[in-house]
């Protein structure tokens, strides 16, 4: 074999040996580039959900924990008798006149309530002295023991009560009184009211109720006209 020849089988194998060396030398970056942008695009996918909700929301606030609140208990008023007349809305009673009461004020233990009279007539209509009052329970039954005075002297710490004067009430006008009384457990729902002793009564739900039983004096002051 002359020597060109020789050189020539020498160098084929060598040749291929290096083209495959170079191939796997190409693809091995090529094999890390793909997996470090499969690796990438992993964690962008990861984290994309988790980027977009920090844009919607930059500053997260966990949900406010429940709050229990516990109801506070309504103070119990005693319940009107559906069998007790009373006195209906807007009506007119025969005698001509209506009554209402006003709210309870509450000082030491001295209790105080206003009682109006309206003429609803149409004649006026003439009264000279205090109110009959008549406190019942809320069956319509007189509460016990409960006495109704004119004047305040038997109420301890009640205001002087004025003397009785003639009011004449023309149509449409409003006298009134005061009723008082000493603080006590029972609770009175209705008045059994006269203009004065001997003429008509009517029966009238309080406003609010009266802790005057069971023994007690009520007070009361004679009529006088409503001042406007």
């Amino acid at each position: 074999m002359n020597p060109s020849a020789e050189a020539a089988c020498d160098d084929r194998p060598v040749i291929a040996i290096r083209r495959r060396s170079a191939q796997r030398s190409a693809r091995r970056p090529s094999r890390y580039a793909a997996l470090a942008c499969v690796l990438a695009l992993c964690a962008s996918g990861c984290g994309l959900s988790a980027e977009l909700e920090r844009e919607r929301d930059p500053d997260p606030k966990p949900p406010p924990s429940p709050i229990r609140t516990t109801p506070h208990p309504a103070t119990p008023t005693p319940e009107a008798s559906p069998t007790v007349l009373v006195q209906q809305e807007g009506e007119c009673p025969p005698s001509g006149v209506r009554f209402g009461t006003g709210l309870v004020d509450a000082a030491m233990g001295l209790r105080a309530m206003s009682l109006t009279m309206t003429n609803c007539g149409d004649r006026p209509y003439k009264v000279n002295g205090f109110p009959s009052v008549q406190v019942l329970d809320k069956t319509g039954a007189p509460l016990t023991g409960v006495r109704t005075v004119e004047g305040t002297d038997e109420v301890p710490m009640a205001p002087d009560a004025p003397g009785p004067k003639a009011v004449t009430l023309a149509p449409g006008e409003t006298a009134h009184a005061g009723l008082y009384w000493r603080m006590h457990v029972e609770k009175g729902i209705y008045l059994r009211v006269a203009p004065q002793k001997g003429r008509d009564f009517a029966t009238v739900r309080a406003e609010d109720y009266l802790d005057i039983g069971p023994e007690n004096i009520l007070g009361t002051t004679a009529w006088a006209p409503q001042e406007d």
